[in-house]
């Protein structure tokens, strides 16, 4: 019994097989590394990807317009005859029908991305028969809300992910 073999004990054999495979792991991961990390966005990107603007300066009627990610966001200070109105056609057969409730997050204030969604254009604010937004480029009428109400567009203005820091704060993105 003393000729026999005891397979259970290490070798040197099996020292070199798990450094060798510890080796080419952590190799690999020091190849891999480089290529995952350039796929994640450059400071320039993540600099514009929020952006806080300070509301306190808008009167009621008035709106600011702003650039984030590259398009123009139109904050607007709604007066109480203005949301009124919008609250009023909530129950109008709309071409993309939603309630003015639905797009905003204190009646007087409406953030919107000023971006008409037919071709891309700019629309003009205070403009068209419904006193919110009007694109020159092919005739879509917005209302005080966002809604499309009359043209080729087929949506309402886009509604950025917004949040209310402060009573004079809004942060979009």
């Amino acid at each position: 019994m003393s000729d026999t073999l005891d397979d259970d004990k290490p070798t040197r054999r099996d020292f070199l097989y798990i450094t060798t495979g510890a080796f080419g792991v952590v190799g690999a991961a020091s190849v891999a590394w480089p290529l995952i990390d350039q796929l994640n966005p450059d400071a320039s990107v993540k600099a514009v990807s929020t952006i806080e603007v300070d509301i306190s300066s808008i009167e009621p009627g008035s709106f600011l317009k702003v650039a984030w990610r590259g398009k123009p966001i139109y904050i607007r200070r709604r007066t109480n005859e203005e949301i009124a109105d919008a609250e009023k056609d909530d129950n109008l057969n709309l071409p993309d029908p939603q309630k003015d409730m639905e797009r905003v997050q204190k009646k007087e204030w409406l953030v919107v991305v000023g971006v008409c969604t037919h071709l891309g254009c700019i629309p003009i604010a205070n403009q068209g028969e419904y006193e919110g937004w009007f694109c020159p480029c092919h005739g879509s009428h917005y209302d005080i809300s966002g809604r499309i109400r009359k043209g080729p567009a087929p949506t309402n203005l886009e509604i950025p992910p917004y949040e209310f820091v402060s009573d004079s704060l809004i942060k979009i993105g």
